[in-house]
């Protein structure tokens, strides 16, 4: 349970919201907690990911308003980070309208940390003649330093231990698959009930989807009309799509994450659950491959990144699905394991990061499609062979592939995409 038992910790809890947001929201209640006066200003920096992760997604609590700044600015004037990525539950009317008022009075500033690799959020917030600053780094709740007047509170070394948030990642890449997946189904009936728990909010924000007009309501048409099956596939992806659709929306439900993300957890975790359910899998082995795509998450995004260029859903969160699932009906057979991995990275290897936003929904789809397609191939011994593209001849080679197409190959995409959303802002009249 050691390295389990740490990343359930640190990747896998509760978010209401888009985790980005969220973040901003949960740095600025730690420094606001710390300011001893009322918030009277807010300064927000973000890393790239974070900053393209904001842009496009609504605010729970927010009234319908989209990005990081007021996220942040509600997160500071609620000032409960012990609510961490649930800060937003702390939220008001009367908040809401006093955020409006100090980003309309000028009192609340944004900018992006554009030469930044990895996940940075700095919050400083204003009043009463004091300001305390609040830094993340390295993970959505991992605190570096908190000060107050220039004083330091609270500080961590991000290059090893507690600030880094992920120190296991480093001993996740150095294991080979096979030994992660035989710790990470070894479950106790604490955990059980753990990952019991995180199905079950995700089904339930699914169920808030259901009047969604989005991607899910899309699917349901389809197959009204004809043009799809009512099988495994589509009610798979109606499942993970409605919980998408209303989590995008900005609807004031939590949702179980993976790997600190909550469109990952809802991939990793009700992909497994539905498919598991429909073939008549025990409950048990259903939550060991859960667990199992927790890791196997995990492992991924330790080569990818935190927030990688490339697509979680597709790439991080779409290979521990097709995985949990050959488990369901194979156990821990490496052949057809490979063979899922490779299936998945032949297909979707190099699907880009756009932001996080309502089409969130539509990728969310096309990674369960190819996860659960790749593990079906795979349980039938059919795998993209090594020799194509970036497909390797292990598991952990073809994982390594897509984290240097993700950090070598791809990572000036972000600043092109950084460009066009801002020039979509100035359009919109929303910079």
């Amino acid at each position: 349970m050691g390295i389990l038992h740490d990343l359930l910790a640190a990747e896998v809890y509760p978010a209401l919201g888009c985790t980005e947001p969220i973040a901003c929201a949960y740095a600025a209640a730690l420094a606001a907690a710390e300011l001893g006066a009322p918030v009277e200003g807010v300064s927000l920096t973000a890393d790239p990911g974070t900053f393209k992760n904001g842009a496009a997604v609504t605010v729970p609590h927010s009234g319908g308003a989209r990005g990081n700044l007021v996220a942040a600015v509600l997160g500071a004037l609620a000032a409960r980070p012990e609510l961490k990525l649930e800060v937003l539950k702390a939220a008001t009317p009367e908040m809401l309208a006093r955020a409006g008022a100090l980003q309309a009075a000028g009192a609340c500033r944004y900018r992006c940390l554009p030469d930044v690799r990895g996940f940075r959020v700095e919050a400083t917030v204003f009043g009463g003649g004091h300001e305390a600053r609040c830094v993340l780094a390295g993970g959505h709740t991992s605190i570096v330093l908190l000060e107050r007047d220039g004083k330091i509170l609270r500080q961590a070394d991000i290059n090893g231990g507690e600030g880094e948030g992920h120190a296991y990642r480093a001993a996740l890449r150095e294991m080979p698959l096979r030994a992660i997946l035989e710790e990470s189904v070894k479950l106790d009936e604490a955990t059980r009930r753990e990952l019991k728990r995180g199905v079950e909010m995700n089904l339930a924000m699914a169920e808030h989807g259901a009047g969604v007009r989005g991607v899910a309501s899309q699917l349901r048409r389809m197959h009204e009309s004809g043009l799809a099956a009512d099988d495994i596939f589509h009610r798979t992806k109606i499942l993970v799509a409605s919980a998408v659709d209303a989590r995008m929306a900005g609807l004031p439900y939590p949702v179980m994450t993976s790997g600190g993300s909550g469109n990952q957890g809802i991939v990793a975790s009700l992909t497994p659950w539905s498919v598991g359910t429909a073939r008549g899998v025990p409950e048990a082995r259903i939550l060991e491959s859960i667990a199992a795509a927790h890791a196997v998450n995990a492992y991924v995004k330790s080569f990818t990144g935190e927030l990688s260029v490339i697509c979680g859903c597709a790439m991080a969160a779409g290979i521990a699905a097709a995985v949990a699932i050959v488990y369901q009906q194979a156990g821990l057979d490496m052949a057809k394991i490979t063979c899922a991995v490779g299936n998945v990275a032949g297909d979707l290897g190099g699907l880009i990061c756009d932001g996080a936003k309502p089409g969130c929904a539509v990728k969310s789809v096309t990674s369960v499609d190819a996860a659960m397609r790749a593990a079906f191939m795979a349980l039938d011994s059919y795998g993209v062979s090594g020799d194509d593209g970036v497909v390797g001849h292990t598991v952990e080679e073809s994982v390594r592939n897509l984290g240097r197409i993700s950090l070598e190959g791809m990572f000036p995409v972000d600043a092109t995409l950084l460009d066009i959303l801002e020039k979509k802002s100035v359009a919109s009249g929303r910079a």
